[in-house]
């Protein structure tokens, strides 16, 4: 057989192969609305960026007849690509192939190619598109499992790690996405869960869809697996390769730096915050006022949106913004935003990302449900991020600053490294009014006209304490600063701290409030 008749029977093998499934699955695939699993990897990199591995990979089943089946690649594609010129390492499940279920060797296709972005030190993409093990192949499917989970696990803080959910992903397969870094989720495509509807409606006896159940919406707006919702794949895409524009391609590296631009808002910033502190304003507004171009990523965007996580840029550097967020229950911190801030905090502290930090809330929600849902370990969980945390950490204090709200929101005592405050900001134990009612209720109570001895002791309590000059008195906040002199402040402050070097006592691990 000559040289030419090895390389013809070469192509007929990959065309055959790279069908996965065959055209019928195909199109049956797409009549879903959904792509294949080659078409989703060639639409996110980079074009003939992508290098393919294990083509010819075959299952090793033998089992209920599975010694008969010829799975193409055994369900998965994986190889290497490059987004924007930025290398990374990739996997996609095939639905097309015994619908991307996950026996051995497709496991150890996925396990290899995340040991190689872990050797390599490059981010890792995972999309998910699967309906769960592979009974036939028994422990072995479990065994796959748990072998991707503990490199997941491993890999974590060291290299990026994104899942992208484009179909289903059931049962144990939910636990790899959950022990990454970034979950991705698209409308009407989407649906994760650990146990289906079916089985929901024989234990329980109660019906519902699997969109109700686990779809994009509900991972994006209640449950807050997921952090970025897209309404199409492609739209999907393209936020992924704008967040892979803000990270760092591993632990030891900074983000990409881009040539500065100053930020596109127009008017002045200290016309955003209304002068009357009970009314609301979009802290959106203050980011994109001092962010390179105006430009903000939002993440987590419709989950505890009391409170703003996401990227932007200072003087081209990629910077983490949390913000609390007044249009919201007034920017209170409760359970599932402490945990949406609290993750990001140690995200960025993981890849070297500067964090800015917005304050403006009166303290942690109130009440019975909040209490016994754990408010106390899940607020307690922004503390111990922001303490842990050894990047730069800038705050600048907006409006109200209250209670163990001032604290938990990287204040001087854990650790900030610049804090400033506008001629706005209220630092207090507690909110004025109540207060006064406090402090002042026996003068209140033995007055002729209460309400107007309440509003009066008000006044003086605001006068007296909440302000920020007391906390500027005792060397608490650094700078009392003008809105306009904030971008300034901030390019500054980390200008100045590039090469900060926080060493802390060793240890193996902390033991965070999980």
């Amino acid at each position: 057989m000559s040289l030419k008749k090895h390389i013809l029977d070469l192509r007929k093998r990959r065309e055959k192969v790279q069908l996965g499934g065959g055209e019928k699955a195909i199109e049956k695939q797409m009549a879903m609305g959904k792509m294949t699993a080659r078409s989703r990897i060639l639409a996110l990199l980079d074009n003939e960026s992508f290098t393919e591995y294990d083509l010819f990979v075959e299952h090793e089943a033998r089992d209920f007849g599975m010694d008969k089946k010829e799975l193409h690649g055994d369900g998965v594609i994986i190889g290497t690509g490059t987004i924007y010129g930025a290398p990374v390492c990739i996997f996609a499940q095939d639905f097309t192939v015994a619908g991307g279920s996950l026996g051995l060797m497709h496991a150890r296709k996925i396990t290899k190619i995340m040991d190689h972005a872990l050797k390599m030190r490059v981010p890792l993409i995972g999309i998910n598109d699967s309906g769960g093990a592979r009974i036939q192949e028994g422990v072995n499917s479990l065994a796959g499992y748990g072998e991707i989970f503990y490199r997941n696990t491993i890999a974590s803080g060291v290299i990026p790690q994104i899942s992208v959910i484009l179909g289903p992903c059931a049962g144990g397969a939910v636990y790899s996405p959950a022990l990454t870094d970034f979950v991705f989720v698209v409308d009407q495509i989407s649906k994760m869960f650990i146990t289906g509807p079916s089985v929901i409606k024989t234990v329980l006896g109660e019906e519902i869809s699997m969109e109700e159940l686990g779809g994009a919406r509900v991972h994006a707006e209640i449950t807050g697996n997921a952090h970025f919702f897209a309404g199409s794949e492609l739209e999907c895409f393209e936020q992924i390769k704008k967040l892979i524009t803000y990270i760092p391609w591993n632990n030891t590296q900074k983000a990409k730096v881009f040539p500065p631009k100053e930020p596109k808002f127009k008017g002045k910033i200290e016309d955003i915050i209304p002068s009357d502190p009970k009314q609301p304003y979009d802290v959106r507004d203050v980011i994109k006022a001092i962010a390179d171009d105006s430009d903000f990523f939002e993440i987590m965007e419709f989950f505890a949106p009391n409170i703003v996580i996401g990227f932007g840029r200072m003087n081209g550097q990629t910077t983490g913004f949390v913000a609390n967020q007044p249009l919201v229950l007034a920017g209170v911190l409760d359970c599932d935003s402490s945990d949406k801030a609290a993750r990001f905090i140690r995200y960025c502290d993981a890849f070297n990302i500067p964090i800015i930090t917005l304050e403006d809330m009166p303290g942690y929600l109130p009440g019975v449900d909040q209490e016994h849902a754990g408010v106390i370990r899940h607020g307690a969980k922004v503390l111990y991020a922001y303490s842990e945390a050894t990047v730069p950490k800038i705050t600048v204090i907006l409006r109200k600053a209250y209670g163990g709200g001032y604290i938990a929101m990287n204040s001087r005592h854990l650790g900030a490294d610049f804090m400033f405050a506008w001629p706005t900001a209220e630092i207090a134990v507690m909110g004025p009014e109540g207060a006064a009612n406090i402090i002042f209720k026996k003068e209140i109570e033995e007055a002729k006209d209460p309400d107007k001895m309440r509003e009066l002791k008000v006044q003086e309590y605001i006068e007296r304490f909440a302000n920020p000059y007391v906390a500027a008195a005792k060397g608490y906040v650094d700078s009392v600063i003008e809105p306009e002199e904030t971008r300034k402040m901030l390019l500054h402050a980390i200008e100045v701290s590039t090469n900060k070097d926080d060493q802390r006592p060793f240890k193996k691990h902390g033991i965070p409030p999980f």
